[in-house]
């Protein structure tokens, strides 16, 4: 018997939510929707994600006995040396994401590419834990590929963002390749608009081997071969070896309890861990009785925030390059002792803003016999090499690595970067409540946490609870959406907080989530981005 009446996907793009939620209504479970979303986003929001991509996985499936969390982070090439690029160093960009050196090699091009990740998970999970074909999984991509996605806003207005913080320009990375100039542009030239059809025949042949050989093929046979022959005859650093050697990690999530409710996430080098150590502080808190966006919530959330902010730069990153302290992190010795800090009026002091750029997507599936994943997957700020014939981007992963040898984030061969991507479920009394996650570089623990906050301790539902304004504290200045009212923000400032106003309604992450409530399922797109929710 069906635990629920239906199934439901929640993703940042509406064409991959009808694919996911396909796949359950044709008798997949919530890992077969999952990846068929994925692979569909890949296709069209080609830049925020894809084959070439990295990210995280939570899979949950009680009736198997399994939660397991799968790690598919970029790998730094094993030709990467510490001090490559030392000696160019330009410096670095204003938000503390990345490194700007000469020619911008790291973060425009070849040398950009760090080892992905992203097709491995996909085939590994849905291989595992799916009960469909593979290549029934990839037909929908295959599908958009071939006949093409009609430009949608979100798409749109990051093509056209432009540079920032010294970064390359986004058209820049669009017409960097020769795949590029032809399927992103006009006729004229001009870059395509809200509304026009991208076509990527390429990229629908590449789907097809894939469908038609698994993974292998992209990073031990063919698809491997081209690769590679193109990275040597381009300077770039990632090989056939690299390709061959890559492997992703299967681990149990990491968990804590909030207010009876047990949340579980993923390990570093992913953002899970801030999430946690959020909740653990919050739960020293009387939330509701402060009000939602009251100044004082506005006010103790963000110092939460600022004190995980400086736990994470100071000590999280790959724990096979770094040792993480997740026990004294987690431990809520430690969360009462910054709750204390707090509660003394101590203001936290963050040395510098350390964000990411946007470029990710999510889904969340819950399907009708109670199977839930999560999953967050990128391709950072994507390097604009498109191999030709193969038609997808590569991620731009290496400019987020310190050029500067000995310390925490510097480059080292093999090694992944500190992500704040964290896909989470919430359990209440051992039974699933909440799939949540999001895209949104350092601001993607700040909402999922936020999230979190409005179900579990306003009692919105999920639509409210993605909807409802935003605020962050990643520096030592408070971050509010434009939602949050004047009066609650002047009177930080009164305090003596900096406080700075986003032009946007929605900010600081676009979240997507399920929330279970008296047996039913419902969903909430963050309303920033084009999302959907459906039915499956």
């Amino acid at each position: 018997m069906n635990k629920y009446a239906h199934g439901m996907v929640v993703a940042a793009q509406p064409e991959a939510v009808e694919a996911g939620a396909s796949v359950l209504r044709a008798g997949g479970n919530a890992v077969d929707a999952a990846i068929a979303c994925a692979l569909v986003a890949g296709v069209v929001d080609p830049q925020m994600c894809g084959i070439a991509g990295f990210g995280n996985l939570q899979v949950y499936l009680p009736g198997k006995g399994l939660h397991q969390c799968i790690d598919f982070h970029a790998k730094s090439p094993l030709a990467t040396r510490a001090d490559q690029w030392e000696d160019i160093v330009i410096g670095e960009t204003r938000d503390g994401f990345g490194f700007v050196v000469e020619g911008r090699v790291n973060d425009l091009g070849y040398q950009a590419i760090a080892t992905p990740g992203s097709l491995k998970a996909y085939f590994e999970a849905q291989t595992a834990w799916g009960v469909k074909d593979w290549d029934e999984i990839v037909a929908p991509a295959i599908r958009w590929a071939e006949t093409g996605f009609a430009v949608r806003p979100h798409v749109a207005g990051w093509w056209a963002e432009g540079a920032a913080m010294g970064r390359t320009d986004n058209v820049e990375r669009l017409r960097y390749s020769a795949t590029g100039q032809e399927i992103y542009f006009r006729a004229d030239g001009s870059l395509k608009r809200v509304g026009d059809v991208v076509v990527n025949k390429d990229l629908a042949s590449t789907l097809r081997l894939i469908a038609s050989e698994g993974a292998d093929v992209f990073y031990k046979g063919r698809l491997a071969e081209l690769i590679a022959e193109d990275m040597s005859a381009h300077g770039g650093l990632m090989s056939d070896r690299d390709l061959n050697e890559y492997k992703t990690t299967h681990n149990d999530p990491i968990r804590s309890l909030y207010r009876g409710h047990d949340a579980a996430t993923n390990h570093p080098p992913g953002g899970g861990t801030m999430v946690l150590e959020m909740l653990n502080m919050l739960e020293c808190f009387d939330l509701q009785s402060m009000g939602h966006n009251s100044v004082e919530y506005v006010r103790t959330v963000t110092e939460i925030m600022k004190r995980a902010t400086s736990d994470k730069d100071r000590y999280i990153g790959d724990p096979a390059h770094v040792d993480v302290p997740l026990n004294h992190l987690l431990s809520k010795s430690h969360a009462r002792e910054h709750a204390a800090s707090i509660q003394a009026g101590e203001r936290a002091q963050v040395e510098r803003l350390t964000y990411e750029p946007r470029d990710t997507t999510h889904v969340c599936v819950v399907d009708k016999d109670g199977n839930a994943a999560s999953m967050t997957h990128s391709l950072g700020m994507p390097s604009g090499v498109i191999t030709d014939g193969l038609g997808f981007m590569f991620n731009g992963c290496m400019a987020v690595f310190d050029p500067r040898p000995g310390n925490a984030d510097s480059l080292a061969p093999g090694k992944s970067r500190f992500s704040s991507l964290c896909p989470t479920m919430v359990f209440e009394n051992s039974e699933l409540k909440y799939v949540v996650g999001a895209p949104g570089g350092t601001q993607i623990a700040m909402g999922v946490t936020q999230v979190l906050l409005n179900s579990i301790d306003f009692k919105m539902n999920m639509l409210e609870a993605v909807s409802a304004p935003r605020v962050s504290g990643t520096s030592n200045a408070i971050d509010v959406s434009n939602g949050i009212p004047w009066v609650v923000t002047d009177a930080l400032e009164a305090e003596g907080y900096e406080v700075i106003r986003s032009p946007r309604t929605h900010d600081f992450a676009w979240v997507h989530g399920i929330r279970v409530e008296n047996g039913k399922l419902d969903g909430g797109a963050d309303p920033a981005a084009d999302g959907a929710v459906q039915i499956g």
